[in-house]
């Protein structure tokens, strides 16, 4: 089986559909190949299965690339509520949690639903468990692509097969290497938002408090993030530490503010005054999970004498008491890895791109959209709407 196209879209994804779909609508004969059973497979499984599907607060400055720049120009032509638009056209209820982070009220099925709809209204054709064997580029231009189904060919290339994260939904390198094949730069990959792994002693202070969470603002390399801090058999998780995850890198310096918001010195202080002869560690565990307190005491704390009343608290005692809660010294010895990444840092080099079409500075008709590219943003939405971004800037400029 053959056929010819305008567009061939690698990946079935958030950003491969949404230019799929652009693309459909402006007459463009397009195909999207998907080597899953499925399409949308992250969108399925993201937001609990309710899809944060995007972040009324975007913006350049919530995601990390080696340009900063790049993004702008498409996140500044399809916005949050260019997508808000969409979903609604759809009939999709939606809410907002926190943050400026959007949901679906039933399924995140709905919004699979909605660009598949879309792409049914444009044309769209898509194949499943369709794996591709070979990628030429031929020497008068365009595109042919050998796969399990056949052989297919096309004016132009999208590579939107995402990054290395969960490779249990299908995650590969193929589009890297697609993008090495064409004289694209790659930049080293990592694991992003991902939870952090503790060893040896750090991890045994630790370990058998696991589901114990509390509110903490988490520091490294001069970014900080205000959330929940999960504590789990490995280490630590919870939307604070997979934010700063995306910033920390193994031998940095991680400090937890254990009382977000609340000056701890000054706390104690009150406290010393209002209740002398109460024992340090009963305060500590009226203002943190109990058992979790308790380890504190028992570990970092145990030289301060917690057992001692307040009143025995001399400054530099209630100082150092405090400089512990306001700074936590976490030693992460390495995170959870692509298993459990929700994003991949690193990709295809954006200096090898356009900044508005996506499109290659080596090869005219190639595009690279979505998470392939060196363009991560914060856990909350950000991704998928680098996505939509990403994707329309690319279905816009198509063969145009």
């Amino acid at each position: 089986m053959s056929g010819r196209f305008d567009a061939i879209v690698i990946g079935g994804g958030a950003a491969g559909l949404m230019c799929a779909q652009v693309a459909g609508h402006r007459g463009l004969r397009v195909l999207v190949i998907e080597h899953a059973n499925r399409v949308g497979k992250k969108i399925l499984m993201s937001g609990g299965g309710r899809c944060n599907f995007t972040n009324t607060g975007t913006g350049p400055a919530n995601f990390l690339s080696a340009n900063p720049h790049f993004c702008k120009s498409a996140l500044a032509r399809y916005t949050p509520l260019d997508f808000v638009d969409l979903v609604d056209r759809h009939g999709i209820a939606w809410h907002e949690k926190e943050l400026g982070q959007l949901f679906c009220d039933e399924s995140s099925k709905q919004i699979v639903a909605m660009l598949l709809a879309e792409c049914t209204a444009g044309g769209v054709e898509i194949r499943t468990s369709c794996s591709i064997e070979r990628v030429a580029h031929r020497d008068g231009g365009g595109f042919v692509l050998r796969t399990s189904q056949g052989s297919f060919e096309a004016d132009a290339l999208v590579v939107a097969s995402g990054g290395l994260s969960i490779p249990k939904m299908g995650a590969t390198g193929f589009g890297y290497a697609l993008a090495r094949q064409f004289g694209h730069a790659v930049l080293p990959t990592r694991a992003g938002l991902v939870p952090l792994t503790l060893s040896g002693r750090p991890l045994e202070e630790i370990a058998d408090l696991s589901g114990i969470a509390l509110p903490v603002e988490a520091s490294c390399n001069g970014v900080a993030f205000r959330n929940a801090m999960l504590l789990t058999h490995r280490g630590v998780s919870g939307p604070a530490i997979l934010q700063i995850s995306s910033y920390w890198r193994a031998g940095d310096s991680l400090r937890i503010d254990l009382l977000p918001g609340d000056d701890a010195l000054q706390r104690l202080r009150t406290e010393r005054k209002r209740r002398p002869a109460t024992e340090l560690r009963t305060i500590l565990a009226e203002l943190l999970p109990k058992r979790f307190a308790q380890r504190l005491c028992e570990t970092s704390l145990a030289p301060l004498q917690p057992l001692s009343p307040l009143r025995q608290f001399d400054e530099p005692q209630l100082g150092a008491v405090a400089a512990l809660l306001s700074a936590w010294p976490l030693v992460a010895s390495g995170t959870e890895g692509y298993r459990t990444a929700e994003v991949t840092l690193g990709g295809v080099d954006t200096d090898g791109l356009s900044s508005s079409t996506m499109q290659s500075r080596h090869v005219p008709g190639l595009y690279f959209i979505g998470e392939v590219v060196d363009v991560t943003g914060w856990l909350g939405g950000y991704n998928f709407q680098w996505a939509w971004a990403s994707g329309h800037a690319a279905g816009r400029a198509l063969l145009s």
